[in-house]
């Protein structure tokens, strides 16, 4: 913070000690960095009761979204819902050189997430039956296009309209898949036998089980959101959102997205789009950034998100590393700017009404 007394120092310095001046504004810089975390233990106390409550209150926002949908993607799949409705894309299957019957596979993928693909994929096809082209281009459907009814439910809280939201993630996954499988038919690369690392075993389709899994991962949620929180005071304190920025500012300037989201952009890329969307969330709520850069924000999350844990999980079950990580980022990239001049011709009031969902 600069002081009266910094500011006549300054201007009583002579003109030819400019590079002192320089260095004695950086040092103090740093110095005013290096202290910004030490806190005496009443301030010390005061901020970690405050980043406990504005964890609790993030949390059990997402959880009022999350838990209702997990039930109820869980009593259709136990009343035959999602059985009976899967025969309606098997013609997309075939359309993406898929054997009919991943169409289960992929809807549980798209209403329940990566795990419910990973579970339902090698339970319906055998490996031997399946080429690594065929695999990497099922997972890239489920990498763009998962777990849709939870997560844009969040983005849909953060301010993007679900129907936009889910649709542009559709429409990503299947439009980078086929162009893929145009690809691997064309030049027949991929086309040995499936060959996973490991094939994982069907999950428990008790009650019971469900809702200790269900548990267990609501309580990790909350420790990660705490964390993020945590995480995201110490960069403010320490004034790391510049450094940050410009970390990912080639790939912001090339997708459009706007500077001020780019910490959270990268808690979404890494940690996933539930976490990602609680911050922006919270950045909404505080006015921070306006609608057009959180729809422009959530957008490009939508697509590309969860980069470790869910691209982990398709390589392990014979993705194609290629494809399904730089190719998904590439393409996420290249839509993302697309969208970018395309909302920049759409007047405010058709934005707000078909964009964000506000009549």
């Amino acid at each position: 913070m600069t002081t009266g007394t910094d500011d006549r120092s300054t201007a009583s310095r002579p003109a030819g000690a400019g590079g002192g001046s320089a260095k004695a504004d950086r040092g103090a810089e740093a110095g005013s960095a290096g202290g910004a975390l030490r806190l005496s233990p009443v301030d010390l106390l005061r901020t970690a009761r405050t980043v406990v409550a504005d964890a609790a209150s993030l949390y059990w926002a997402l959880v009022k979204i999350v838990l209702p949908i997990l039930l109820a993607v869980k009593l259709a799949e136990d009343l035959g819902w999602i059985d009976a409705a899967a025969p309606v894309f098997a013609p997309v299957m075939r359309a993406l050189g898929l054997p009919p019957e991943l169409a289960l596979a992929c809807l549980a993928g798209i209403l329940g997430g990566i795990w419910g693909g990973a579970a339902a994929l090698y339970a319906l096809v055998p490996p031997e039956a399946l080429t690594t082209a065929q695999v990497t281009v099922f997972w890239t459907v489920l990498l763009f296009a998962h777990a849709l009814p939870v997560e844009q439910r969040i983005v849909q809280k953060a301010g993007t309209g679900f129907l936009v939201s889910a649709c542009w993630r559709l429409f990503a996954g299947l439009s980078c898949a086929a162009l893929l499988h145009l690809m691997f038919t064309a030049t027949g690369w991929l086309q040995a036998p499936a060959d996973p690392d490991w094939i994982p075993a069907a999950r428990s389709a008790d009650w019971p089980s469900f809702l200790s899994e269900t548990a267990q991962a609501l309580a990790w949620m909350f420790v990660i959101l705490l964390g993020l929180v945590v995480l995201m005071r110490i960069v403010a304190r320490l004034r790391l959102e510049r450094p940050l920025a410009t970390l990912v500012s080639p790939a912001l300037r090339a997708s459009g997205l706007p500077r001020d989201a780019a910490p959270i952009v990268v808690v979404g890329l890494i940690l996933g789009l539930s976490y990602g969307g609680g911050l922006i969330l919270h950045e909404t709520r505080n006015g921070t950034l306006d609608r057009r850069q959180v729809f422009r924000a959530t957008m490009f999350m939508s697509l590309c998100h969860g980069l470790i844990e869910d691209t982990a999980v398709a390589i392990a079950l014979g993705a194609d590393p290629t494809s399904v990580l730089l190719g998904r980022v590439a393409y996420a990239l290249l839509l993302s700017a697309v969208l970018t001049r395309l909302i920049a011709l759409v007047p405010d009031r058709t934005f707000q009404r078909w964009a964000c969902g506000k009549r």
